[in-house]
């Protein structure tokens, strides 16, 4: 049965013994190979788009909210008086609580289901950054940006296991890439619109504006259904628990459900040694990504306009041009992935990040700059289109949103480091210095890519 002939709304699915969860699966099989009708379907369902338009907005939402928070920074520390140390660490706290929101909320979507946990972490996100708005000082300010952190952190892996459990195989790396396009549209809406607003409604009023995702967390919850594959998955666990409770129970013993299930999808990382090699490739991968990406975002104006002398809008335009470059390649990466396999579009990438960064850190006129920012563009920041299909492969449905969260968010804490690294090398070098010192990172990535990740192009996910 085709995606377009099935009947919708689909039959609800066996109700749950009390006090079972879906994600245990220290009892039930972790890795049933299963797969929906639409999994194999030559084109996405209602639902599927539905799905992706939710998990883009929430990644979009993200990278936003991020970008505004520099732009605002200064009119921030003048009001309330913030030294340059208090307002960096504004940004600081907010990854550290993308962090911690990324492990919980991975747990929960996988407990609890996507879109339920998805509409939670959107809420969350949007309540503390309007809060933000009432601040009367740095204590309650960092407290609310940690929180929205939180919030910001669930929204990536949670998206991604929503997109890939909801899209045919033969699209899954198009379609998490899709996901992954919506963190440059968020960018580019914030710098646009936030140099036009902030003068006019101040950085209280941008704060307020960030009660808007509520609304969407709304929209998601009505419109959005949960993935067939999860719900298959939640009644098989929901029934070997039920069996496994009444042999407990007529052995007097507590049952196994019971025991650690919170810890259970986490193991699941770790299951056996191709699982844990994978996951240590996937961390490699994640946090060269993110290293990469922060180290060159943050510092490329002021490369620009220290080596070249470039104005504040000049350097923002060339910015922008390598900004347009990380969409492109983005959406590229989807598109090969699903055609030659992973690693070899992960490999293509890598070898392309390792040259554009070593050639950009010696181009010096400036249309050379303009170009060669968009093709780094392409493969420093495109890779990120093949994290969401190149996980949800990997891991059982009962791990799935939490590998996702995890993984990448530890690539996250660790990419943090990139604009002190890069800051560090470029003072005490140069900037030519600390271009080639990213470059070299990307080594990393092809090494773990040949030797820690497999190729699961098209698999049925379990």
């Amino acid at each position: 049965m085709t995606a377009a002939s099935r009947p919708e709304p689909r039959p609800e699915p066996p109700s749950e013994p009390s006090g079972l969860t879906p994600a245990d699966t220290a009892i039930a099989p972790a890795a049933i190979p299963h797969t929906s009708d639409n999994a194999h379907a030559a084109h996405p369902s209602g639902h599927a788009v539905r799905a992706l338009i939710a998990s883009v907005l929430g990644y979009a939402m993200d990278g936003f909210d991020l970008l505004m928070l520099g732009f605002m920074l200064p009119a921030i520390s003048a009001e309330l008086h913030l030294s340059g140390a208090q307002a960096g660490s504004l940004v600081t706290w907010t990854l550290v609580g993308a962090v911690v929101g990324g492990i919980v909320f991975g747990l929960l979507s996988d407990r609890f289901g996507r879109v339920r946990v998805l509409t939670w972490t959107i809420l969350v996100f949007a309540v503390f950054t309007g809060l933000c708005a009432l601040s009367r000082g740095y204590a309650d300010l960092l407290v609310y940006r940690t929180i929205a952190g939180i919030g910001l952190g669930g929204e990536f892996g949670i998206g991604m296991a929503l997109v890939a459990e909801a899209w045919p195989a033969q699209l899954r790396a198009r379609a998490s890439s899709y996901v992954g396009l919506g963190w440059q549209v968020g960018v580019l809406a914030a710098a646009l619109l936030t140099p036009w607003l902030l003068p006019v409604i101040g950085w209280r009023g941008m704060f307020a504006i960030g009660l808007l995702p509520a609304v969407v967390s709304f929209v998601v919850r009505r419109g959005v259904e949960e993935p067939e594959l999860f719900i298959a998955h939640r009644a098989r666990v929901a029934q070997a628990q039920a069996q496994a409770q009444a042999q407990a129970q007529a052995q007097a013993q507590t049952p196994a459900h019971e025991r650690g299930a919170w810890l259970r999808a986490l193991g699941l990382l770790v299951a056996d040694a191709r699982t844990a090699r994978a996951s240590l490739g996937v961390t490699v991968l994640c946090s060269v990504q993110n290293f990469g990406y922060y180290g060159l975002m943050i510092w490329l104006p002021a490369y620009l306009s220290k080596s070249f002398g470039y104005s504040l809008t000049k350097s923002g335009l060339w910015t922008a041009a390598t900004v347009a470059g990380m969409a492109l390649g983005i959406w590229l990466f989807g598109v090969a992935a699903d055609r030659f396999g992973r690693r070899p579009t992960f490999l293509f990438y890598q070898v392309g990040a390792v040259a554009m960064v070593f050639v950009y850190a010696h181009l010096s006129t400036p249309f050379a700059l303009l170009i060669g920012g968009a093709a780094m563009g392409v493969f420093v920041n495109g890779m990120i289109g093949g994290y969401g299909a190149l996980i949800s492969e990997l891991y059982p449905t009962a791990a799935r949103a939490t590998a996702q969260n995890v993984l990448f968010n530890i690539g996250r804490a660790v990419g943090g480091f990139g604009p002190l690294a890069v800051g560090a090398m470029a003072a005490r070098y140069s900037f030519t210095a600390a271009l080639g010192m990213l470059a070299a990172i990307y080594v990393l990535d092809i090494l773990a890519t040949l030797f820690l990740i497999p190729e699961r192009r098209g698999a049925a996910l379990e």
